[in-house]
Formats: C-alpha cells, structure tokens, sequence
C-alpha cells in the first residue's frame, strides 16, 4: 500500500471510531490551540465568506467547526466513495490533505500541493480543448474565459456563454471580452429552473455575490432551458449555487457529456455531493481535483470530471 493510500485509510478508520461530539471536541481543541494571529486570520475570513458558518473565539460561535465535524461524521462514506473514484494520486492526496485541514489543522499537505503551473480550471496535462461551445458560469470579469482563451488559443472554441448576475462586475465582464468573436454575455442566474431569482450582493468582496431570498431581483434560467446546443464544456463557480445549477444542466450533461470544471469548496458538502449528482447522471465521466488555493484553509477546489465513453467489448 502506497503512503497515500495508506494515510487516508488512517484518517477514514480515525474518524469512523469516533462519535460526532468526539469530532467536533478534537476540531474545537485543535482550533483552540491555534496561535493569535492564526484564529484572526480565520475569523476574519469566515466574516468576509460566510459560506462556511460563523467562528468567534470571543463569542463562543463555533458553527464552523459544528459543520466540519458533521461533515466529516455523518458523509464519511460518500468521501470514501469519492477517493474510490479518483483517478490520480494527485487528486487522492488532495482530498486526504483537505480533511486533514478540517480535522486536525494541516497545513503542510495542502501547501505540497499548491502549483501554479496552469491557470485555475485549465490543466494541460487532464484537458484538451478543441472547438468547443464553452459555458462559463459565474464568468465574474472574464477572468476564465480569457484565460480559457490564453491557454487554449483562439481558435480552440466555436461559442463561449458568460454568464455573470451583479451589474458592477457584468460590465466589466462585456468590456474585458468584446474584442474576441462569438462571446455572448448574460447578466442571467443559473438555476435549476426558469424564474425569478434575488442577487444579495457581498459588501466586502464583490466577487462573493450570492442568491439570497431578498436582494435585487434578477432572472433566473436553467441551462437546458436557456442553451439549446450542445455544449462540450462546462464550468461553475457561483458561490454554493453549484448544485442547483447542475440540477438544471442535467439534459445537457447525460446527452452531451461535457467536460465539467465545478468548483467544490462553497461549503463542507459539495466536494462530494456535486460528485455524486453528476454520477447519477452519468457513469462515463472519469474524475479528478485540482487545487488553487492556499495553504491555510481549503478554497479554490475543482471537480474536473473528463467525459471517456467506453468502448463496447470486443467479443
């Protein structure tokens, strides 16, 4: 058994001996015991993204800790079912790296494996481009797409769809990419079905804007509904709004199988969960995670599920 099989399978069987409230007693201790100027820094951070749940030493609010430890209690298995499928060890490691940083505060696996070698989304060495009609959920400034178009070329796409909510960035967004050919911007939400939807915008970080029960009203729009051609890759990051949004491209997922870049880190779930609805829909795909974050606490995660039809046996 290799080291990385072997530490997550340490990891799986130390948490399968312990009761949630045992969890969450080694997460408090641990965080507890963090220095000064480490608990600022996450407190500040959870203030600033509260995707994650509330943490205030001073307060006694630890409902990010309470998250992490029924996460890594009650989905224990759907984490082993997602290393399962992992196809590299690279991605192996990551996955074990990111529990470690929930349960027991390691920062020294998630740094080994922070590598700038590609842009965010766009691994060389897992995807190949060609032609492609690309989705970009959550195009933000068209940061993606153009790096999209840096790495791939010009030529690599017939279609790109931006899809952006708040007003400020949308801008910004049709100015940064309107000297390349078909690009079409919508100032849309991406759901899992036509309607209304309410933008709630972040008043520290423009680009955490989120859906929200009140807020401005803005359309909201399925991608089977909204794209009636097939698209060959796809991308998400809309701040936890992921899992609504594949729900609503599950058409263009089981008959056009695109490629899917999907951010996973929004909240203790998605990381398995996204992974477990596109394999509902579609067996073929062969998984990996990319990490573009840093090495303090787990963000920037991508599920990148490669389409790999098998071929019939020969008999």
């Amino acid at each position: 058994m290799n080291y990385v099989d072997y530490n997550f399978n340490w990891l799986t069987k130390e948490l399968k001996g312990k009761t949630k409230e045992e969890i969450l007693e080694h997460i408090k201790n641990k965080y507890l015991s963090l220095s000064k100027q480490e608990k600022k820094a996450y407190e500040s951070y959870f203030q600033k993204y509260p995707y994650w749940g509330k943490l205030s030493e001073e307060k006694l609010e630890f409902e990010q800790l309470q998250n992490k430890a029924a996460s890594l209690h009650d989905h224990l298995d759907d984490f082993i079912a997602l290393y399962q499928k992992l196809k590299d060890y690279r991605s192996k490691k990551l996955l074990y790296g990111i529990l470690m940083n929930w349960y027991d505060y390691d920062f020294n696996t998630l740094k080994s494996l922070m590598d700038p070698t590609y842009c965010q989304y766009f691994d060389l060495d897992l995807l190949a481009c060609n032609k492609e009609v690309f989705v970009d959920v959550g195009a933000y400034i068209g940061d993606t797409t153009l790096n999209f178009i840096h790495s791939y070329g010009e030529n690599s796409y017939e279609k790109i769809y931006c899809y952006e909510i708040n007003p400020k960035t949308f801008e910004k967004l049709k100015e940064n990419v309107k000297k390349y050919p078909h690009i079409t911007c919508k100032q849309k939400a991406v759901a899992e079905k036509n309607g209304i939807a309410w933008m709630k915008e972040n008043e520290i970080e423009i680009s955490a804007t989120t859906l929200s029960d009140t807020g401005i009203e803005i359309q909201s729009v399925s991608l089977d509904e909204d794209i009636k051609e097939k698209i060959t890759l796809l991308k998400m990051d809309i701040e936890g709004g992921e899992e609504k949004a594949l729900i609503g491209a599950k058409e263009h997922i089981k008959n056009d199988h695109p490629n899917l870049l999907i951010s996973v880190y929004h909240n203790h779930e998605d990381i398995w969960k996204l992974f477990r609805i596109i394999d509902s829909y579609e067996k073929n795909y062969t998984y990996y995670l990319r990490y573009y974050g840093n090495y303090f606490f787990p963000t920037e995660i991508v599920l990148y599920g490669i389409y790999s039809k098998k071929e019939p046996s020969q008999t």
